[in-house]
């Protein structure tokens, strides 16, 4: 079998591998591109992808470096050291060459965290389109989407709910009693997130009285939606449309460009840091699989960093000597 065929299998597998670990479309995408472009450099080359030299790894990573920045550059090398690993393990390659490749190491990014005034100022912001609602069909609906958008904004803070997570929830996964919602993370992974009693509130009147009304918009040749979340048409609020909402609210909010539904996911865990939780339940409320991944927030909690330094160094509170 030739070298070439020989990647064409090796690439095949490995994509393979990646959507049987439900790994997201745009992952397996972007993947698929770097490695086959990777590949087909080499080949181009006249080198086998299974042995490349030192010297042709470098001249690899300053190619990427000269056409893209750092980040995008990372995100590459990740992707082809991940295609190699998976090689390696499944006996189609004597090893992974970048093990000794030193690559360039980028600088961590500390995720946008919103202050807990500013959390209040988003949900605040729903509050003007409940009181323009006026009456009429309009103003029903526009009642509705608000009830909505609160329940929405309160939902994602409370319980540190990706985006994807708020579009797929549905009302199955809901136990208001219980003030609880289950959800399907990264990797089909279930956990359950917590809701406090602001959370609970704007769903139950959602529920009660905004949903209804969405949904009764929705065609009679469709099935009824079991999502929690709804679209003015009574469909299923995607991604899209999650993320147009809270942008609308943010800039009614008066908040910084960049505010994302990701930052009250980010929001949350600093919070809770900051209130005195542990690491280790931040990482299960937050569904990390990995407890290094949830570590970056300790760099954006410093209050919660000085307070647990104040109550444990013995000489934290320690007054210096009287000057003279």
């Amino acid at each position: 079998m030739t070298a070439a065929s020989t990647s064409d299998e090796a690439l095949a597998r490995f994509l393979a591998g990646l959507a049987a670990r439900d790994a997201s479309p745009h992952t397996q995408r972007s993947y698929r591109a770097t490695v086959a472009a990777y590949l087909d450099w080499l080949d181009a080359r006249g080198v086998d992808w299974r042995t490349p030299a030192r010297s042709d790894l470098r001249a690899y990573l300053a190619r990427l470096a000269s056409i893209g920045a750092k980040s995008s550059t990372g995100q590459r090398l990740a992707a082809i050291r991940a295609f190699h690993r998976h090689a390696a393990r499944e006996g189609l390659a004597p090893g992974d060459p970048w093990g000794a490749i030193a690559t360039p190491r980028l600088p961590r990014r500390l995720p946008r965290v919103l202050e807990i005034d500013q959390v209040e100022r988003l949900i605040a912001a729903v509050g003007q389109d409940l009181a323009a609602a006026g009456g009429g069909d309009r103003g029903v609906l526009v009642a509705a989407l608000a009830l909505r958008d609160r329940a929405l904004v309160e939902v994602a803070y409370a319980a540190g709910l990706r985006i994807s997570e708020l579009a797929a929830a549905d009302l199955a996964s809901l136990d208001l009693r219980r003030a609880e919602i289950r959800v399907v993370g990264k990797g089909r992974k279930e956990r359950v997130g917590l809701l406090g009693r602001p959370a609970v509130e704007a769903l139950t009147i959602y529920l009660e009285d905004g949903r209804p009304e969405l949904l009764a918009r929705r065609g009679s040749d469709g099935a009824p939606a079991g999502e929690i979340f709804l679209n003015h048409r009574g469909e299923p609020l995607g991604v899209r449309g999650l993320r147009y909402r809270l942008d609308r609210l943010r800039r009614r909010a008066g908040l910084p460009e960049g505010v994302s539904p990701h930052t009250l996911r980010h929001s949350f865990a600093t919070h809770l840091l900051d209130g005195g939780a542990d690491l280790r339940v931040v990482q299960e409320l937050l569904g990390h699989e990995s407890l290094a991944t949830t570590q970056v927030y300790t760099h954006v909690a410093p209050a919660r960093l000085r307070a647990v330094y104040r109550d444990a160094h013995p000489r934290a509170r320690t007054t210096g000597p009287d000057r003279a």
